[in-house]
């Protein structure tokens, strides 16, 4: 059983999120419903909860300022935003878990799912967080959950992606390389827009790191540092675009 407090200033979403909680999350339990961020506060403090549904953008003072009140933060924390396309990939380059208003049932589940596994927050990813969205650009690092903590990697340094089924294992130019517990397809969504590009089924490279385009029936690319990575025909043209040397 996890328990939970939930954090809104908007009495309606908070009422809600208390419902399908109820309904589709039965391993929820919440101690407590608040539409003030400072009566939240003293509440995470006193109940101690499991997980904290946090609302971003509140008066008097914003989930990030109540944070900051807090010395550790030993719960796992579920944000939950109205904001948009450009701050929600933010929160996806900080690896931290959010909550797109209005509220789906899927999501919702899934996110309580990886709260049980009890993943610490690493104070890391929410200056990161913060920092993408004040300055409203794409940042330079992402960060990788690992069971030893949080790895802040430079994009720079990340040279390609490869799919593991639903994870994604991640290669770097030291040598070191991580797994990803997202689908290629949800670290494309994220990547393509900062010089990267799915080439493959299997494969997303960054832009920076080919050496070399080997043509022929069976295309492929040649890396900086790393193995050749095929490319499919179909992708072919989305090259031709990046480059205009094919």
């Amino acid at each position: 059983m996890l328990n939970a407090i939930l954090i809104d200033d908007e009495p309606d979403c908070i009422r809600l999120l208390a419902l399908q909680l109820k309904e589709h999350c039965p391993q929820v339990q919440v101690l407590g419903q608040f539409t003030s961020s400072v009566e939240g506060l003293h509440a995470i403090r006193k109940m101690k909860p499991d997980v904290v549904f946090l609302d971003v953008e509140m008066p008097e003072m914003n989930g990030f300022a109540l944070l900051e009140e807090l010395d550790d933060i030993p719960f796992s924390l579920i944000f939950i935003t109205a904001y948009n396309e450009f701050a929600i990939k933010a929160f996806r380059y900080s690896a931290l878990d959010y909550l797109l208003k209005p509220l789906d049932t899927h999501e919702l589940q899934e996110a309580v799912k990886k709260a049980e596994k009890r993943q610490r927050i690493d104070q890391g990813q929410i200056e990161m967080l913060q920092s993408q969205l004040q300055k409203g650009q794409h940042p330079q690092k992402i960060a990788v959950p690992s069971q030893s903590g949080v790895a802040f990697i430079e994009l720079k340094d990340l040279v390609y992606c490869e799919a593991d089924s639903n994870y994604t294992k991640l290669f770097l130019t030291t040598g070191k390389n991580y797994l990803l517990s997202k689908t290629l397809r949800e670290v494309q969504h994220v990547l393509e827009e900062r010089n990267f590009l799915r080439v493959h089924r299997q494969f997303l490279v960054n832009l920076d790191h080919i050496k070399m385009y080997h043509k022929g029936e069976a295309a492929y690319l040649e890396m900086n540092g790393g193995p050749n990575i095929p490319v499919a025909k179909n992708q072919k043209e989305r090259l031709v675009q990046k480059f205009g040397w094919l």
